[in-house]
């Protein structure tokens, strides 16, 4: 009987090398985001049900585990923004065909490329990155931990490829790494030349689109929508997940992975994505993309950070707010700036109506921000 085995080992060899004995053993592993608080591991081992917990501590067995299927590779929780754990399972086969996508997109060469993984093994993100490198047999240097000098002396040292967010990005000089992948949440205005812009999640096992354009063997839909003329985007392919830990399958007929993200493609195959469908706002009647009115914001030059969410109105029904974080020295805009800012762009219905001050924004391990977490 194949079972499911829990990591909770910081990022490194250590961990690498517990990953491949419990698939030399047939069985599949569970990545536990050492950060996570003791109630939040309970959760996650109680969502999961894995058979044992690996620690610094040694092994140790757990009750009520449920088994694997032959073929399981992985159980990923989501990272999500809200709600209890859930995990994701990949199969060897799905965990192969996104590393092989990926890397025929990249012209990975194994005999000269160095993989950086800096970004938590518990998020498909950063653990995609030594997957990656183990199904390509591509040489790979896995850090404890996000550390912008680190990585940026291992591309002195002759590393071509890495995966950040953001906010890494923003603190790294990439300049000397061939590729660098980014995901995580949507990308800055301006990006160095060998940056690529990443879609995907936990089911498509990490980005399946890059620059837009879809991987090799990644078909995108999308399907019908009324939120702002824009449809549900739909992936189909052979990375996707084979189901959720609970044996619940959220393909649709035909193989169809439904995102929860709204977009369109251009005419020449090109994705763009618009944000998730349940992050629409609906003020007096029309319907504003936080992602589109955060660009604008962004581009204030006291701006350092910004999230659009919204608040209910007593008149409009929600009203759009911006939680900005002012760059250093700066003081925060005034929502009469940002209004003239953005109604000069988008309209004034996506003009922020009042503004947050904010020192940080409340953000998943995986750099997207939670916008439950705005209020």
């Amino acid at each position: 009987m194949h079972e499911l085995v829990a990591l909770d080992l910081p990022a490194g060899p250590t961990f690498v090398d517990a990953l491949r004995a419990a698939w030399d053993a047939g069985d599949a592993v569970l990545p536990i985001d050492p950060r996570l608080p003791p109630p939040a591991i309970a959760r996650l081992l109680d969502a999961c049900r894995p058979a044992r917990i690996m620690s610094s501590d040694g092994a140790a067995s757990l009750p009520s585990s449920r088994p694997v299927a032959p073929g399981d590779a992985l159980v990923v929780a989501t990272s999500g923004t809200s709600g209890q754990p859930k995990g994701v399972v990949h199969t060897h086969a799905s965990v192969h065909a996104s590393a092989v996508a990926s890397s025929t997109a990249l012209s990975v060469d194994p005999g000269r490329d160095h993989w950086v993984a800096c970004l938590p093994l518990a998020h498909i993100g950063g653990l995609s990155v030594v997957t990656r490198s183990l199904s390509t047999d591509t040489r790979c240097t896995v850090l404890p931990r996000f550390d912008a000098p680190e990585v940026e002396r291992l591309s002195r040292e002759g590393a071509t490829l890495v995966s950040l967010v953001a906010t890494a990005l923003a603190r790294t000089d990439v300049s000397l790494y061939r590729a660098v992948l980014l995901g995580g949440a949507a990308p800055p205005e301006s990006v160095p030349d060998q940056v690529v812009a990443t879609y995907g999640m936990t089911e498509t096992g990490s980005g399946c689109v890059y620059a837009g354009r879809a991987l090799p063997g990644v078909e995108i839909l999308i399907g019908d929508g009324t939120l702002g003329g824009l449809g549900e985007i739909l992936i189909r392919g052979p990375m996707l997940l084979r189901c959720y830990r609970d044996d619940t399958d959220p393909r649709l007929p035909g193989g169809w992975l439904p995102t929860g993200d709204g977009g369109h493609l251009g005419d020449d195959g090109t994705l763009s994505v618009h944000g998730r469908l349940a992050d629409v706002i609906v003020t007096g009647a029309e319907k504003v993309w936080p992602a589109a009115v955060e660009s604008v914001v962004s581009r204030h030059p006291s701006v350092s950070e910004v999230a659009v969410w919204k608040r209910p109105d007593p008149e409009w029904g929600e009203r759009v707010v911006a939680w900005v974080v002012p760059r250093p020295g700066s003081d925060v805009p005034t929502a009469a700036e940002l209004r003239d800012l953005v109604a000069g762009e988008l309209g004034a219905w996506h003009a922020p109506k009042e503004v947050v001050a904010m020192t940080a924004l409340p953000r998943t391990p995986g750099g997207k921000v939670r916008r439950v977490d705005l209020t």
